[in-house]
């Protein structure tokens, strides 16, 4: 892997290795997107650079931003997501590897004028790499499960959520649509799950975007050790 895409949310921006970064705006067919471009990584800020123009999860232009990490390049693309568990086995600190996901509702495509009909997965030998860095770190790591997409921006009901727990593992807003326009554009993507809370009924604990907030801020140092593990990996191949 010579340069690895990642679409993470902003808590990232305070690690060492986006120190040396430097923001290019990348046009594409599909509009704008803003990428910062270091010597190993190129890395898209999902939701926007800060909290003053935050990019809700249902207004995310993800076929520009995977078409941008294309056009500068990259070998591969991981999404970082911050996912609420639904079981009670799963306990918040854990990172998970999913191997598959629901998308139901809303899903983005690049084919609007064209036949298209791309088969949807999350690429084996990049869930294997980040498993292994996982592992290396010592990380509480999790190869495998399903993670469920809702539309958002509101959080599930109770009722929801004990439904969709019969079929996933992880609750979230964003993976299915970056996978599968990263499918349809025919490049690598996996997943690295943080799981910073349990979801809504799960545990005798109110949701709030506060708690979620604060979950992903704890275990950004996991991912980040992580990531950086998989980078070293990769070089050393």
């Amino acid at each position: 892997m010579k340069s690895l895409g990642l679409i993470a949310g902003t808590v990232f921006f305070g690690m060492d290795w986006f120190l040396d970064v430097s923001e290019n705006i990348v046009e594409t067919p599909f509009g704008s997107a803003s990428v910062f471009c270091g010597e190993r990584v190129a890395f898209i800020a999902r939701h926007g650079k800060d909290e003053t123009n935050y990019v809700m999860p249902h207004r995310i232009n993800h076929s520009a931003n995977l078409s941008a990490l294309k056009e500068l390049g990259v070998d591969a693309v991981v999404g970082v997501h911050s996912t609420g568990s639904l079981k009670t086995g799963l306990a918040p600190g854990s990172v998970v590897i999913p191997d598959d996901f629901i998308s139901l509702f809303n899903v983005p495509s690049i084919f609007q004028d064209r036949p298209g009909h791309a088969t949807p997965l999350l690429d084996p030998g990049l869930r294997e790499a980040l498993f292994r860095a996982g592992r290396q770190t010592g990380a509480p790591i999790v190869a495998g499960g399903t993670y469920w997409q809702n539309t958002g921006p509101r959080l599930e009901t109770k009722a929801e959520i004990r439904f969709i727990a019969q079929f996933a593992d992880l609750v979230g807003m964003t993976m299915g649509s970056e996978a599968t326009i990263a499918v349809e554009m025919d490049m690598p993507y996996a997943s690295i799950c943080s799981v910073d809370n349990y979801a809504h009924g799960v545990a005798e604990v109110v949701v709030s975007e506060a708690e979620i907030r604060e979950g992903a801020k704890r275990n950004a140092s996991t991912m980040a050790l992580i990531l950086e593990q998989l980078l070293n990996n990769t070089k050393e191949e």
